[in-house]
């Protein structure tokens, strides 16, 4: 049984982790009333939402079975992003709360870092960066290699999966996806070949990219077995090294493991976007690793893709509100 739609005229619409200006405005033209809040997580779980029909957040604010019991009046939850793992699903659809988000605003944006990680990692563009700024010319030592005629395995082979294949393709790389959500005939029609095993993935892969949503199944996912069963050769026959980037979402990557084999030479570079704790913890030994660099979970950071995401969740949040089927739910 589905949830049930409502008509509500005039919402109480809070916002806790901010929005782009243009998209207040829209929801203040459809004569809902936005509150920009600053709440703490034991503030939200003592009822700080309870006056408000609507709550807009990003991926700061926890929406807990607790928060959303002391949130009577809530009927819809809107995540101006894609990944939902900071609202529980099943606490929403029990209280009759419509969830929805905005998966399309930030793919572009995710295709260019993923692209930019995965060419500053071969180049050695961050450790040139860093030899730089001590005053050191390190021109002899820091030769790289080209991503074409490389083999690049996708892990999920959605918007961005297929958006980075893509480029990939167009710059001679040789693209392999594991989704199991995916057929062969989507795979071929992006040029990819599409593995039934992500253990065979890995170890026909020399680059590795992670494109799926974080769960119970993709914890850990990438481990040190897997990272170490890559080959460190290209089909081009050059000795390129192995590369991982996760720009998808914390906790897929065992940072321990990628740490240990960047240690050892065993991982070439690791590049990642997002982390089990974020911030993360800056005493971990991965820091310390020179084959390592990291952004502060910014793939969807641009200005493009921020207008994007504002006013298509404010267009969701109208929506819903007006007793319309959303576009864009994900608990039912």
């Amino acid at each position: 049984m589905g949830i049930r739609h409502f008509l509500i005229d005039m919402a109480k619409v809070a916002v806790t982790d901010g929005l782009e200006k243009k998209a207040i405005s829209r929801l203040k033209r459809a004569k809902h009333e936005v509150i920009e809040l600053n709440v703490s997580a034991k503030e939200l779980r003592a009822g700080a939402l309870k006056e408000f029909e609507a709550v807009i957040v990003r991926g700061a604010t926890k929406l807990t079975q607790e928060v959303i019991n002391a949130s009577p009046n809530l009927r819809v939850i809107a995540r101006a992003g894609v990944g939902v793992d900071n609202v529980d699903l099943d606490a929403a659809s029990d209280a009759d709360i419509i969830v929805i988000n905005a998966p399309l605003a930030s793919t572009q944006s995710v295709i260019e870092l993923t692209l930019s990680h995965l060419l500053a990692s071969v180049r050695y563009v961050p450790q040139a960066d860093r030899a730089m700024r001590g005053k050191k010319w390190a021109k002899k030592t820091l030769v790289g290699t080209e991503l074409k005629g490389k083999r690049l395995g996708l892990i999920g082979f959605g918007r961005i999966g297929q958006g980075v294949a893509k480029i990939a393709s167009a710059l001679g790389m040789e693209v392999h996806a594991y989704d199991p959500y995916l057929s062969e005939k989507v795979a071929k029609q992006h040029g990819a070949t599409l593995h039934k095993n992500i253990d065979a993935l890995f170890e026909r892969c020399t680059h590795i990219s992670v494109h799926c949503n974080y769960s119970e199944q993709t914890h850990h996912l990438v481990n040190a077995e897997r990272i170490q069963a890559m080959p460190d050769k290209g089909p081009d026959g050059v000795l390129c090294g192995r590369h991982l980037v996760n720009c998808a979402r914390g906790g897929i990557v065992d940072e321990d493991a990628v740490s240990d084999l960047l240690k050892s030479d065993l991982l070439t570079s690791a590049a990642l976007d997002v982390f089990e704790q974020e911030p993360p913890d800056w005493s971990h030994p991965l820091f310390k690793q020179d084959g390592f660099h990291g952004t502060p979970h910014i793939g969807a950071s641009t200005l493009e893709a921020q207008q994007r995401v504002g006013l298509d969740i404010a267009k969701g949040v109208i929506s819903v509100l007006k007793g319309e089927k959303p576009k864009h739910c994900v608990n039912r």
